[in-house]
């Protein structure tokens, strides 16, 4: 029998902590808990989690900061962001710095369990994804083994869920891809689920690989569907 997913809290406020703990205890995970920044980071090294559920709102730094040093490490480990804040900017933030997902305060034990889950499935499909190799468009070549995007010749820096969420598009690229095919590919949700993730993750890929963000040429929206990676610039 596979040992429990191990699973990371860092939240300052103990109740918020005991209930999540409590629920995830349940459904039969480990799990490690921080209260501040820097004992998340010193539990992260320690006990190497699975995933970490990430509050923004820290007595130390902000877990902004958390997340930051996380991606800066070279750790892949999935993060969702639970946190009050319900500003589209905070959102746009937490995904732009490596967060994979963003979920609201307060929030269902359902769909929390859901993610946690829908995360942690793709991250065991991708260890055992046998090599795939290369996309390449015009201006842009997507290397699916080493997880590499050129645009121009020069590397372009993607998040983990960035490129899932690109290769993905491209590699059914001309076809019309629904929201919920997204979700359940990119964040492995097995049921619609009212995110805003895709889109924020839309916008910072377009900043990234389009030379003209506002008028895209690779990725287009599909209003009331969904959205369409560009087959005009294919090669081979």
């Amino acid at each position: 029998m596979p040992p429990a997913k191990k699973i990371l809290i860092v939240d300052d406020e103990a109740m918020i902590r005991k209930a999540i703990r409590l629920a995830l205890e349940k459904e039969g995970y480990e799990v490690v808990e921080a209260e501040t920044g820097g004992e998340a980071m010193r539990r992260i090294e320690l006990s190497k989690p699975d995933l970490i559920l990430l509050d923004i709102m820290l007595p130390d730094v902000s877990g902004f900061d958390v997340c930051r040093d996380i991606r800066k490490a070279g750790l892949r480990v999935p993060i969702i962001i639970l946190s009050a804040k319900t500003e589209e900017i905070d959102v746009v933030v937490g995904l732009e710095i490596g967060a994979d997902d963003y979920i609201t305060k307060p929030f269902r034990t359902r769909e929390l369990l859901a993610r946690i889950a829908a995360h942690l499935r793709k991250a065991r499909q991708e260890e055992e994804a046998v090599n795939q190799g290369r996309l390449e468009f015009k201006d842009l070549v997507i290397d699916l083994n080493e997880r590499r995007v050129f645009h121009d010749s020069s590397e372009v820096m993607l998040t983990h869920t960035e490129f899932d969420l690109l290769a993905f598009l491209a590699s059914n690229a001309g076809k019309v891809l629904s929201r919920e095919k997204i979700l359940n590919h990119v964040w492995g949700y097995e049921y619609p689920i009212e995110t805003r993730v895709i889109d924020v993750h839309i916008r910072n890929l377009r900043r990234k690989i389009e030379q003209d963000p506002s008028h895209p040429f690779f990725i287009l929206a599909v209003p009331g569907i969904g959205y369409r990676f560009t087959s005009a610039g294919k090669l081979g």
